[in-house]
C-alpha cells in the first residue's frame, strides 16, 4: 500500500515537473541574444538563438538590428555553414563619437539568409555568432530581431520589454552591459551570469567537497574494518594457544 502511494506521488511529481519544463521552455521560444562577455568596453562574442515556432513552416532568414545611436565600431561574422552573412551599413549624418573612436559609419544590421534547401524546420533551432567590441556604457540595449518563414511569414521580435511589467508578446532581444571592474580588453574573461548558469565554480567547489567527504567516510570505515579484523586474529591466537596449554 506505501508503496503504492508513493509511485502515485512520483509520477504526480514527474507530470509536475515536465509541465513545468514545457511552460518555460514555451515562454523563452523566441529569438534572443547572449554575450561571453558583457562589461562595457570590452570584445565580446555574442551568440544569436533562434528557435523555429511554426508547426508547418522553416526559418530561412534572420536579421539582427544593431544600435545606431550607440554604434559599436567592430562588428565581424562568424562563418555558419549553409547561410549568407550580410553587413549594413549605416552612413552618418555627422561623425558620431564612440570612446577615443570618431565613427562616419557603422553595421548596424546583420541578416542571415539561409542556401537554397537549407532552413531552421519545425522543432528546431540554430545559433548563429558576431564578435562585437568595443561595448558600449553600461545599460539595457534592445537589439530587435526579424525571422522570415519560408511559407512568406515574417515575424518581427521588436517589443521592448519593461522591469516589473509582463513580458511582451514579441518581446526584442536585450543586451545587458555592466561598468567594466577591471582591466577588461579583447575576449575578456566571462560574465558571471555566464559561469552560473553553466554549473560555476560554485557547483563544482560543492561536488569536490562533497567527493572528499565521501571519500574520507570510505576511508574511515576500511580502516575501522582492518581494526576489527585485526583484533579478532588476535583473540583467536590467544584462545587457540589456552586449548593447546
Amino acid at each position: 500500500m506505501i508503496t503504492r502511494t508513493l509511485a502515485r506521488a512520483a509520477l504526480a511529481a514527474g507530470g509536475a515537473v515536465t509541465l513545468g519544463v514545457v511552460l518555460a521552455a514555451g515562454a523563452a521560444a523566441h529569438v534572443t541574444i547572449r554575450p561571453d562577455v558583457d562589461t562595457a568596453g570590452s570584445y565580446a562574442k555574442v551568440t544569436v538563438r533562434v528557435p523555429n515556432e511554426s508547426d508547418t513552416a522553416g526559418t530561412i532568414q534572420v536579421r539582427l538590428d544593431l544600435p545606431a545611436d550607440t554604434p559599436i565600431p567592430s562588428v565581424r561574422v562568424q562563418p555558419h555553414a549553409g547561410w549568407t552573412a550580410e553587413l549594413t551599413t549605416t552612413q552618418f549624418p555627422e561623425p558620431v563619437q564612440v570612446g577615443d573612436r570618431t565613427l562616419e559609419e557603422a553595421v548596424t544590421a546583420v541578416t542571415w539568409t539561409a542556401d537554397p534547401g537549407v532552413r531552421i524546420g519545425p522543432g528546431e533551432f540554430d545559433e548563429f555568432a558576431i564578435s562585437v567590441g568595443p561595448l558600449p556604457e553600461a545599460g539595457t540595449y534592445f537589439l530587435p530581431a526579424t525571422q522570415t518563414y519560408d511559407d512568406g511569414e515574417v515575424v518581427a521580435w521588436a517589443e521592448e520589454t519593461v522591469e516589473g511589467q509582463e513580458e511582451p508578446e514579441r518581446p526584442a532581444p536585450s543586451l545587458e552591459i555592466v561598468e567594466a571592474t577591471g582591466d577588461d580588453g579583447h575576449g575578456g574573461a566571462p560574465a558571471a551570469e555566464n559561469v552560473s548558469d553553466e554549473g560555476g565554480a560554485e557547483d563544482s567547489s560543492a561536488t569536490a567537497a562533497s567527493g572528499d567527504g565521501t571519500d574520507d567516510l570510505a576511508r574511515g570505515v576500511g580502516i575501522g574494518g582492518i581494526v576489527v579484523g585485526a583484533t579478532g586474529l588476535g583473540i583467536g591466537a590467544a584462545a587457540l594457544r589456552r586449548r593447546r596449554a
